[in-house]
């Protein structure tokens, strides 16, 4: 856990012992007793929950799994639904999301599954709790806790991510309902600068989300998104990255967040969107290790990276290439579309597809579980699965 330095008590000197550019008066008597003084101490209340929140940590940085991320806002769901040619309803939603966490086996590949706050409270199609069906498959539930982002006055049309107000009470629900672990997503765009004062906005919402997170119960994923937009090159993200990355970790420490008990779910360092250099896994590996180790402390038991718009195949391979030689934390993935895409289109809203779609996520989710423990080939990958997904100002 980050600490306050505890700071030892310094003697005094009365103004009226200085006289400028002279020494100081010695005193009238020959003998100075000085009586010891207690050093200042400065108490931090750790969280009650720290022992769970390390566990929970570990279990979902676990060997060979990562995350599913199925937080998309009903908003954003109703988009993914529409281009199957689905009405957004609930019932709609709720077919979808329940062939996801009813896939078999699922938890042999994810260890957490990011929810929306709909999909916490409801139920699947033949009756059970969302949540129940993951813990049954040893997959831990988390929730999406921020509330999206808007307009950052003052800043160059950047943004910034609100939902600290009440944070705490929802939170304590959230936990209540099963949830284990939390999930705030900002972002930093490098077109649009970025800003030091969005680049410390992000920073700071996300130290004190983690922080009032952990009181509650919830391991918290801390997520400055830094966007693909843009035609810069590799070498540009990667040094945002690293002034983005300092910031958080200075906020976290400052905001006595406990880093055994917090996951981190960064973008990998690639060039931007419209970029006409591309980089290799390799390179992308090489840049983002890089990054990650002159900025993440070992303390830190996870990163799950976020996909970002690239390919399905594409997000595995750089995973893949991250995980070619032993990493201080376990590297994985924390994937949307990079794990539902072809599972969505496979679907297609059609009953008689459930099972061929939940096969087609098993088989994204066990590439990217081989691709964590760096033994992803990439053969027999469909031409669906490489088409990539960036979209530019992307929301959800």
């Amino acid at each position: 856990m980050a600490s306050a330095s505890l700071l030892k008590a310094s003697p005094v000197v009365d103004k009226s012992e200085w006289v400028k550019g002279k020494t100081l008066r010695q005193p009238s008597v020959s003998v100075v007793r000085c009586h010891p003084v207690a050093p200042s101490r400065l108490d931090v209340r750790a969280s009650s929950y720290a022992d769970e929140l390390v566990k929970t940590a570990k279990t979902i940085a676990s060997p060979g799994r990562g995350i599913l991320a199925m937080d998309e806002s009903n908003a954003t769901c109703g988009k993914r639904l529409a281009s199957i040619g689905l009405e957004n309803t609930e019932a709609n939603r709720q077919a979808y999301r329940t062939l996801l966490v009813s896939a078999p086996g699922l938890g042999q590949y994810i260890s957490g599954a990011i929810l929306f706050e709909e999909t916490l409270y409801q139920s699947t199609v033949d009756g059970r709790k969302m949540v129940d069906v993951l813990v049954e498959q040893n997959i831990v539930p988390g929730i999406k806790v921020d509330k999206g982002l808007v307009p950052l006055a003052g800043s160059n049309n950047e943004s910034w991510c609100q939902g600290l107000d009440g944070l705490a009470s929802r939170s304590a629900a959230y936990y209540q309902q099963g949830a284990r672990f939390a999930k705030w997503r900002t972002v930093v765009s490098i077109p649009n600068g970025p800003s030091e004062l969005a680049v410390k906005e992000a920073a700071w919402g996300l130290a004190r989300y983690a922080a009032v997170s952990q009181d509650n119960g919830l391991v918290p994923i801390v997520e400055p998104e830094i966007l693909l937009d843009g035609d810069h090159g590799i070498d540009r993200t990667f040094e945002v990255a690293k002034k983005v990355w300092a910031e958080v970790f200075f906020y976290l420490a400052q905001n006595n967040v406990l880093f055994e008990g917090i996951l981190l779910k960064p973008s990998m360092v690639t060039p931007g969107a419209e970029c006409k250099d591309r980089a290799t896994p390799e390179q992308v590996a090489s840049y983002t290790l890089s990054l990650l180790r002159q900025r993440i402390p070992p303390a830190v038991p996870g990163i799950m990276f976020l996909s970002g718009g690239q390919s399905e195949v594409e997000a595995t391979l750089n995973l893949n290439a991250m995980n070619q030689a032993p990493n201080p934390w376990h590297v994985s993935f924390s994937y949307a579309r990079a794990l539902q895409n072809t599972c969505l289109k496979t679907w297609g809203g059609r009953p008689e597809n459930v099972k061929e779609a939940q096969d087609t996520l098993l088989v994204r989710a066990k590439a990217n579980s081989l691709a964590q423990l760096g033994k992803y080939t990439g053969e027999g990958e469909s031409e669906e699965a490489k088409q990539g997904m960036f979209v530019k100002g992307y929301v959800y």
